[in-house]
């Protein structure tokens, strides 16, 4: 897409349409506030688009579109510069044209002999609104490259306690967002992908009812006692309570509170492709089992994503058949919940009135 012009909106021309296309106009996270240093510069992948993420010598972070209109190098392979005033700029590896972090406008182009009559302010590459918060960082995605900075902020999460996360684990899945979300958010699944002597097992299912109530974007499984048959909260000891929020565009996080100590174990869903979704797992907690037992957890979420990885890798060869999916309640009403989200956030946008979330309160049942 180039710099100024207008993509059509989420749901107007099918993005909206389970498995394809992407929702826009929101926060994505992109990486971790601690990996980008002052000075550096990364390239990323977000919804299939390019994206410069850097953090400048006084510490602000920047998102720019990561090709230079001039010759389409990466600027990210540049180095930063300093303008008038102190200002921060990106200075392109191939001609050394140089564009403020702040608003992506060229402020130099080096090869102008004197009297050449051209005005290079006239010139930008695109700027992402980008926010830090909580040690994360988030890139504002919105579907007009002209867009003003959001005023709505990144989602807070409960539970971000003890400064850096304890765990963080990454995995790339071969899949298209919706089927990376649908498949981390389903609660059948866990008897038969993730064999684990410390999970739930297949000979030891129960069944379950769970409250469930909308909430900004998305929805809740409102705060209760774990099930029984599921072994890891033991190590949490005491009288452990759960509540697990879904959100768009693909933010689920479970927090935990045992008495006054709290587990938050986010997951974000980052969209590279249209067939790569990356997956951040974190864990935050002053827990002391995290002290004790640290290299455990670590190994026990490492392989959870992998279990999911190679689930999704084996549902591949069914889904390049493109065939019809059958969903079926109480079981799949969070994947149902998901995709009427997604399509009440195209809808919205597409018809410039706000959002009503579709998602209405209740008890769901079904057995793992």
């Amino acid at each position: 897409m180039a710099d100024g012009e207008i993509r059509t909106r989420a749901g107007a021309d099918g993005r909206a349409a389970f498995g394809r296309g992407f929702l826009y106009d929101l926060w994505y996270f992109v990486e971790l506030g601690s990996a980008l240093k002052p000075g550096a510069m990364s390239r990323y992948e977000v919804l299939g688009e390019p994206v410069l993420l850097g953090r400048d010598r006084t510490g602000g972070v920047f998102a720019l579109r990561d090709i230079c209109p001039h010759r389409a190098a990466p600027l990210s392979a540049g180095a930063l510069a300093q303008g008038p005033g102190g200002a921060a700029e990106v200075a392109c590896p191939y001609h050394g044209w140089r564009f403020r972090t702040a608003d992506g406008v060229c402020a130099a182009i080096p090869s102008l002999a004197e009297g050449q009559e051209m005005d290079p302010s006239r010139i930008r590459v695109r700027s992402y609104p980008v926010r830090e918060s909580q040690g994360l960082i988030f890139v504002h995605m919105a579907a007009d490259a002209r867009v003003a900075d959001p005023t709505d902020p990144p989602p807070v999460f409960p539970g971000v306690v003890g400064g850096a996360p304890k765990i963080v684990e990454r995995m790339d899945f071969d899949s298209h967002l919706d089927h990376a979300i649908v498949g981390l958010m389903d609660p059948a699944h866990g008897p038969y992908v993730h064999q684990q002597w410390w999970w739930r097992s297949q000979a030891k299912q129960l069944d379950k009812a769970k409250r469930f109530e909308p909430r900004e974007l998305g929805f809740a499984m409102v705060r209760h006692a774990p099930s029984k048959n599921s072994r890891a909260y033991r190590l949490l000891g005491g009288a452990p309570e759960t509540e697990i929020t879904f959100r768009l565009p693909g933010l689920r996080w479970e927090h935990v509170q045992v008495g006054a100590l709290s587990v938050l174990a986010l997951t974000c869903l980052t969209p590279v492709t249209a067939a790569k979704t990356r997956i951040t797992q974190l864990i935050w907690s002053d827990h002391p089992a995290f002290a004790l037992l640290r290299p455990l957890i670590a190994a026990g979420a490492r392989r959870f994503l992998k279990q999911d990885g190679d689930m999704v890798n084996l549902q591949n060869e069914g889904l390049r058949y493109d065939p019809p999916l059958l969903w079926i309640d109480d079981a799949d009403r969070q994947a149902k919940w998901y995709q009427a989200l997604k399509r009440e956030w195209a809808a919205s946008w597409a018809e410039g009135r706000p959002f009503v979330n579709p998602v209405q309160a209740t008890t769901l049942r079904w057995r793992s």
